[in-house]
């Protein structure tokens, strides 16, 4: 039984393999099967199940267990960046820069808790780092801090993992009960916020159709194109019908003539604007499709030639006798504007005859399985870029030694641009939301897992010795930025309850945060809305904010 025995307290990769995958094994399965009203720890669970092993006396190589801590936080950090990337700079219009300012405010009042904390205390800037991203359920800001602080002092410190483990639990609770005081404080009831979420959802639709008979003058005569230099809002035109009672399929170079009867599909922001072409007119657009074959339809582009062209430079309209209507993006509807660059996976809403369409899905490919196999080359290319990069020595004005991004910042800076603008340079960056799930999931696994291991043996003396305060330090930096930013978005900015919770889970990063929010309401989606708005700048913020903290306070 030898063997046997080695396999669990030995040495060497093969007992370090069985001893890791085992630990995640059952970090997973206490994920889904402990929860207290709905609540759980989540993968979280595979951080204290390392650490009660490593306190049992099972130990890890200290390579294997270094090679799995970064490739994971790499892995784990590099597919949120991409996941993030094509949303990030969009985030900041529309309205979201209000948004985005108060997360801001949020995990900046966090981090000054910290240091404050720090300064009163006396407790070292390494253990009060990992006491913050325990209490905010950040784990991306846990291994940036980590690596900061192992290239500074070329090893690691088990006390921000363990500061992180013991404010983690307290994270997730405080969190619930900070969105449950300010709907008790102001007195919340959630029938009345969904009629003030419907009577405003009238005015808010993203992309909607108007059809009018054209009566300005100024219209006689212009292109369709020209519509734009008119009005300054952005129309797509997708049906016409003459005044001779013909309809036709209008492109970009189609005359206008007062009489005429159209269809707008525009921004809803932009229909006071179009109102000034005509009048409003009911059209049997349905009949006369059924008397010119005219279809609509949904198309998904899966040609690889097709990312990152723009509309216009398709020419659909004049090869095809098509028009492109609307495109539907990660969840989103876009209007499909001549200077929109398509991506893989884009649903696009496509308007013409028959034949015509066909030949359309022949254009953008229409054949999902293509979307199933996961671009393993761009993921490899953008990691290198993303190591190089966290690599650099950067001078910073009042440190010592150069600054570097590390592993986390530098993979996460190189994910939201190849996200972005990828697709400008015609890089495929699609991945399916399983694929990216996959990576995401291996890598936190890997990462806690190899984090437990390694913080597990002085885990325990150091919560008996003193360490049991850092849960009261971790309340703190939990609640009081949530309060103190809902209580002024509430009163001051008049944020609904569904767009405020969204926007506490978001600046924390917290999946249950996210599922309580969510559940709040069956008939909006503003609380998932303003999570996705805010969580890729919040995840920037936190993980740039890790290394900083090391780098200025240790």
């Amino acid at each position: 039984m030898t063997w046997f025995t080695d396999l669990f307290f030995g040495t060497g990769i093969a007992h370090s393999i069985f001893v890791m995958t085992l630990v995640i094994a059952l970090g997973l399965y206490l994920s889904e099967k402990l929860k207290i009203k709905g609540i759980t720890l989540g993968i979280t669970w595979i951080l204290f199940c390392a650490i009660g092993f490593s306190h049992a006396g099972m130990q890890i190589d200290p390579l294997v267990e270094s090679f799995a801590k970064d490739l994971g936080l790499l892995l784990f950090v590099y597919s949120i960046g991409l996941q993030v990337g094509p949303g990030f700079f969009n985030s900041f219009s529309q309205g979201g820069m209000k948004l985005n300012m108060l997360a801001v405010c949020i995990v900046l009042l966090g981090c000054l808790i910290a240091v404050a904390i720090h300064w009163l205390s006396g407790e070292s800037m390494a253990t009060m780092t990992g006491v913050l991203f325990g209490a905010v359920t950040n784990t991306p800001g846990l291994g940036a801090a980590q690596q900061a602080y192992q290239d500074i002092m070329s090893t690691d410190n088990p006390d921000i993992a363990s500061g992180y483990a013991m404010a983690y639990p307290l994270g997730v609770v405080g969190i619930l009960v900070s969105m449950l005081l300010l709907k008790w404080f102001f007195r919340i009831k959630l029938d009345n916020e969904e009629e003030q979420v419907a009577r405003e959802k009238g005015d808010e639709q993203q992309v909607e159709y108007v059809d009018m008979t054209l009566t300005n003058p100024q219209v006689e005569g212009i292109r369709v194109r020209d519509l734009k230099l008119l009005t300054h809002v952005t129309i797509v035109v997708s049906r016409l019908l003459g005044n001779d009672g013909v309809e036709v399929m209008p492109d970009a170079d189609t005359i206008l003539h007062v009489g005429d009867k159209v269809r707008f599909v525009i921004d809803h922001k932009s229909q006071r604007t179009v109102m000034l072409l005509g009048e409003l007119t009911d059209v049997a657009w349905e009949e006369k499709e059924k008397t010119v074959h005219l279809v609509s339809t949904h198309v998904v582009v899966t040609r690889p030639k097709i990312n990152g062209k723009l509309i216009r430079d398709l020419k659909v309209r004049e090869a095809l006798h098509i028009t492109i209507t609307r495109v539907r993006r990660a969840g989103i509807e876009l209007l499909a504007t001549s200077d929109l660059r398509l991506q893989l996976g884009d649903r696009l809403t496509v308007v013409g005859d028959k034949e015509a369409v066909d030949k359309v899905a022949q254009v953008f490919g229409n054949a999902t399985k293509k979307l199933d196999t996961p671009n393993l080359a761009s993921l490899f290319i953008g990691i290198v870029l993303g190591v190089t990069l966290g690599s650099l020595p950067i001078m910073l004005p009042g440190l010592s030694q150069p600054f570097k991004l590390g592993l986390a910042g530098g993979a996460l800076i190189v994910s939201i641009l190849i996200g972005a603008f990828g697709t400008k340079y015609h890089i495929v960056t699609y991945t399916t939301t399983s694929a990216n799930l996959m990576i995401r999931e291996i890598g936190i696994a890997l990462f806690l897992a190899a984090v437990g291991f390694g913080a597990g043996q002085s885990f325990i003396p150091t919560l008996l010795n003193g360490g049991y305060v850092w849960i009261g330090y971790g309340v703190l930096i939990t609640m009081l930025p949530v309060l103190l930013v809902g209580f002024i978005a509430r009163r001051r900015m008049h944020l609904d309850y569904f767009t405020l919770c969204g926007l506490i889970a978001g600046s924390t990063t917290d999946p249950p945060a996210l599922a309580y929010a969510t559940a709040q309401s069956s008939v909006n989606d503003r609380a998932a809305v303003a999570y996705s708005t805010v969580y890729p700048l919040t995840m920037f913020l936190r993980v740039l904010s890790g290394q900083l903290l090391i780098l200025l306070f240790l």
